[in-house]
């Protein structure tokens, strides 16, 4: 199985509703290979202000799971010594 990574953006509070559309098209046509259960939810409060944040599940890059794959290794290590 894959190990997926939660990746999110956020849209400032202040557009048009022709800038939001265009906005989520352009994300939906850039969702990486593998992306899935894609989220729209509204963030924040009165004070420090509202914003949509848009959410998806991806797969790690290659980078990534390098990365994860030295750092679990050495976590297996610390724990038997």
């Amino acid at each position: 199985m894959t190990r997926m990574v939660r990746d999110f953006f956020e849209v400032e509070d202040r557009v048009s509703l022709d800038r939001m559309i265009d906005i989520l098209s352009t994300v939906r046509e850039r969702l990486p290979e593998g992306a899935t259960d894609a989220k729209v939810q509204m963030r924040g409060d009165d004070i420090f202000g509202r914003r949509l944040s848009v959410s998806y599940l991806r797969p790690l890059t290659a980078e990534e799971a390098a990365r994860d794959a030295r750092y679990a290794g050495e976590n297996r290590l610390s724990i038997a010594a």
